[in-house]
């Protein structure tokens, strides 16, 4: 089979003039990036705003492991073989981080014949949005260490800078750095460090904000740093909230692309799902459901991070609620949490197979506790064999729950059409009873153990002394009533990324509290989870290339 590269090149793309008529967009509210990238102006919302919202699938996956899921090869999938039925059909996802792109994941544009395109640019610079976060997020690092060297008004005090640093490349080494060497004339000595772009809580205002005014009001209470006498200093004291949306200005716009078989995609915003909320801009999402019968969109990693994040964060601030669950799950995949070492994955267990379906099995049960239809999407891989795909549609229908096969990785939209006539069916049948898991009232501990019993598992929750700390600080500025975005490892429903299937007995280490009071959550670290990732032996990045004729080789 060829590359994913090799696939998205050997494809004659529509212009995107064409898909954006599809969609039902004018030409008057598109911005050109070249021939086949468009941002959306929002001035259509206007024109928008009255219409029905179409039906929301949202697309989440079992605990991700190195054998692969496919979640977002099958969300592009399932949008085209949904166009293939003639369904009016839109897909919402965000935009890949240059640090997985170079890093350890390769592109995140989908795969094989399920792709968004033009998958090179989207996996590169795209049209400039996570260069523009991170410009705005460095401007206001740099001006409240100006603000400190050019007399320090407001007293600030150097050593409670919450502020940091970020950049859009893993890079270890600047997790914790000294700034401001070298004499009077440079600075201030400071502990700071970097971040990755998407962790920056600028890049969650963007997925969050309805528009410019609510952009500018967030960023405006972002949190920087304490004065001596430990009161918070909020971005908008410095009056640099109108210069930072400026930066932001065109990264608010969706960007418009398309899937291999020409449906409309906006692929706009990128927190992760990990060490942020994972989820692309409600603005897309909404336009999306106004323009289409049918929206399709994914989650970060698995149903405890985007999904539950989704939930409890997205659909709180806005409309936003889901008409059915899509979870991605593949043999493989199962077989690992099964306790098969990867290099085992593709041989048929039955056994592990069944043992690995706790995962699944414990995704299913947390959709439920927010009362919304299913539907399991089995990313069939070319060495699964038909037992095993049955043995997974028998247990999920013993839970009551329809599993599809799906194939569009091999064969595009026609690879998906089970699937997709799976979940229309369902949206059919089914109907939402969405409720959220916890109240907002509830104080932090008690939100925090109802996620990690009912969510993750866990039989207990334990705070360092800097967790405790923080709670306080939150508490006594009356912070703590907002919903809590979890910083975990992706890798396990655990703390420890080592654990999988459904691990039981185990408590979770909560060892910090952050306050994202721009994007209006609390961020809980747990275990050893970072914001700024490091480079794998073998980056990806040793695999890319570009020759002279402009033909890039090796994006995944």
């Amino acid at each position: 089979m060829l590359s994913d590269i090799e696939i998205a090149q050997s494809k004659e793309l529509y212009n995107i003039t064409e898909v954006a008529k599809k969609a039902g967009i004018s030409d008057e509210y598109i911005e050109l990036y070249g021939r086949y990238k468009a941002k959306v102006h929002l001035k259509i919302w206007d024109q928008l705003k009255n219409k029905k919202y179409g039906k929301l699938i949202y697309t989440t996956a079992i605990t991700a492991t190195p054998a692969g899921e496919g979640k977002t090869c099958t969300a592009v999938g399932v949008t085209q073989a949904l166009g293939k039925l003639g369904k009016n059909v839109m897909l919402c996802l965000r935009e890949p981080s240059l640090g997985p792109t170079f890093g350890i994941k390769g592109g995140a544009a989908g795969g094989g014949y399920s792709q968004v395109v033009p998958m090179e640019d989207i996996n590169l610079h795209f049209t400039g949005d996570i260069h523009a976060v991170g410009a705005a997020h460095n401007l206001l690092a740099a001006i409240v260490d100006n603000h400190i060297v050019k007399g320090n008004e407001l007293g600030i005090d150097p050593t409670r800078i919450v502020w940091r640093r970020v950049m859009d490349i893993s890079d270890r080494q600047l997790r914790n750095i000294i700034v401001g060497l070298g004499g009077k004339a440079n600075g201030v000595p400071l502990e700071s460090g970097f971040d990755i772009t998407v962790a920056s809580e600028i890049m969650a205002i963007l997925c969050l904000a309805e528009n410019m005014h609510d952009l500018k009001e967030r960023l405006g209470r972002l949190l920087v740093a304490y004065t001596y006498d430990n009161k918070p200093v909020y971005a908008q004291d410095l009056k640099v909230v109108g210069a930072m949306a400026l930066l932001l200005k065109d990264a608010l716009k969706p960007n418009l692309v398309q899937t291999l078989e020409g449906q409309p995609a906006f692929v706009h915003g990128g927190p992760f799902a990990n060490i942020a909320h994972g989820n692309n801009s409600i603005i897309a999402t909404r336009m999306a459901l106004k323009l289409a019968d049918y929206v399709v969109t994914e989650g970060g990693f698995a149903a405890d991070l985007g999904a539950e994040k989704f939930f409890d964060i997205v659909c709180r601030y806005t409309d936003l609620k889901p008409d059915v669950v899509m979870i991605v799950a593949s043999v493989r995949a199962l077989n690992m949490h099964g306790g098969v070492p990867v290099d085992k994955v593709k041989e048929t267990n039955l056994k592990a197979l069944e043992e690995g379906f706790a995962n699944l099995e414990k995704h299913i049960e947390n959709i439920k506790k927010f009362g919304l239809p299913i539907v399991v999407a089995i990313n069939r891989f070319p060495t699964d064999e038909d037992k095993e795909i049955q043995l997974v549609q028998e247990k999920c229908a013993s839970l009551g729950v329809k599993a599809a096969p799906s194939e569009v990785v091999a064969k595009g939209g026609e690879g998906g059409l089970e699937l997709a006539e799976a979940l229309l069916s369902t949206l059919e049948k089914e109907k939402p009873d969405f409720r959220f898991l916890y109240d907002l009232d509830l104080p932090i501990k008690e939100k925090m153990s109802i996620l990690a019993k009912e969510i993750y598992g866990a039989v207990d929750v334990v705070y360092t002394k800097d967790a405790e700390k923080d709670i306080q600080t939150i508490d006594a500025n009356s912070w703590d009533r907002l919903p809590l975005c979890v910083a975990k490892t992706q890798a396990s429903l655990s703390d420890d990324p080592n654990l999988k299937g459904a691990p039981k007995g185990w408590t979770l280490t909560v060892r910090g509290i952050k306050a994202s009071l721009g994007a209006g959550f609390l961020v809980p670290l747990t275990g050893t989870m970072l914001t700024m990732p490091g480079l794998p032996k073998v980056p990806a990045a040793e695999k890319i290339d570009i020759d002279e004729d402009g033909n890039i080789v090796g994006l995944f």
